[in-house]
């Protein structure tokens, strides 16, 4: 079975070298960087009420602003909203790239161990559960009030993490954990379609409107538990950076670098774990980020070194996360689209092109 799985940078290694000189991406990972602060910046001016650069400025100094409404707009909505888009994009596309290296396989995603499926069963329990639970308000649970879907979505998520680090412990090789965490997420899913057949219309039409994602849906409040948590997954995914790159060359390469490869796998699994299950618990679970920024990000670079690619898919993610917000919600227009759908319009065809580019070079 592991012979069959692809490996992550496989294909890269036929256009350029895998560990290039750092010195000549740092032009484009500053390039990034500015792409990444024009798309926060405009995110808090743009939208169905334009607002000046300049008075933007000031309100973020702490400065009134000419007109009260803008104040309450910037400090109220549109921050929280990009700051969470900004933290998430970044999350979910960290995750992507250490669950494909990890099981060199370029289709992982950060939900492959079921961790969004706890999630998904959290809620699903709150919203479909039973007839005391008021879906008036995005599916919302009367008795937890604003922290209703995030409190039961961080409970199912945190159920799944826990039993995953557990496995992970425990097993010899990443296929075994790969097959488990399928059948978790299987296992789960089952269980909210059995919710979902036996549910009311109403319940299921909120249980479907989480599942669409949304990054406003996170207030200030929630912030001081949503943003630590993905900033400790962060923290711990740059600390793997060389495991990372070792376990690229396979199990035995890092073990002879002197890499304890279960011990890696552990901290690996738990950081990519903790980001995706707070953003599916915050946000919903929002598809093909995870999947397709590692990818561009190892087309943009030519190469599969992670002091490379984290920065830059941490980056990347976040500008495409807000420009993916952004696109949702056009000013202007009178409706808002499901922000997964927006994704994948851009995560498919990245995806589509992985597959057939892998293809032409089996064929070489």
């Amino acid at each position: 079975m592991r012979a069959s799985l692809p490996r992550v940078g496989q294909a890269e290694s036929h256009l350029a070298n895998p560990f290039p000189p750092l010195g000549i991406r740092r032009g484009a990972l500053l390039l990034l960087a500015g792409l990444a602060l024009t798309a926060f910046a405009l995110s808090l001016a743009l939208g169905p009420v334009s607002i000046p650069l300049d008075e933007v400025l000031r309100i973020l100094l702490g400065e009134q602003a000419s007109r009260e409404t803008w104040e309450i707009i910037v400090v109220s909505v549109r921050l929280p909203k990009a700051i969470t888009a900004l933290l998430a994009g970044a999350a979910l596309s960290v995750a992507g790239l250490q669950m494909q290296t990890l099981f060199r396989n370029p289709l992982a995603d950060p939900f492959v161990l079921g961790v969004s499926s706890g999630a998904s069963l959290g809620v699903a329990l709150v919203v479909l559960g039973g007839a005391s639970v008021s879906v008036s308000v995005f599916g919302r649970s009367a008795l937890l009030g604003d922290f209703g879907l995030a409190s039961a979505s961080t409970l199912g998520a945190a159920s799944i993490f826990l039993l995953i680090l557990a496995i992970a412990r425990r097993v010899q090789n990443v296929v075994t954990l790969l097959v488990l965490g399928l059948m978790v997420g299987y296992l789960t899913s089952a269980v909210v379609s059995l919710l979902i057949y036996f549910s009311l219309p109403e319940q299921v039409a909120a249980y479907v409107n989480w599942t669409f994602g949304s990054f406003g849906g996170v207030t200030w409040g929630q912030m001081q538990a949503f943003a630590p948590a993905l900033v400790l997954g962060l923290l711990i995914a740059l600390a793997s950076v060389k495991p990372l790159n070792a376990l690229l060359l396979g199990e035995g390469y890092a073990k002879s670098m002197g890499v304890d490869v279960r011990a890696a796998r552990w901290w690996i699994t738990a950081s990519a774990s903790l980001l995706a299950g707070a953003v599916t618990a915050f946000c919903g679970p929002i598809g093909f980020l995870g999947i397709a920024v590692p990818h561009l990000c190892r087309a943009l670079f030519g190469t599969s070194d992670h002091r490379v690619l984290m920065p830059a898919v941490i980056l990347l993610g976040g500008t495409l996360a807000i420009l993916f917000d952004f696109i949702s919600q056009m000013p202007g227009a009178r409706f808002v689209l499901p922000l997964n759908v927006i994704t994948s319009f851009i995560g498919a065809p990245v995806v589509l092109w992985v597959v057939l580019r892998r293809q032409s070079f089996a064929r070489v």
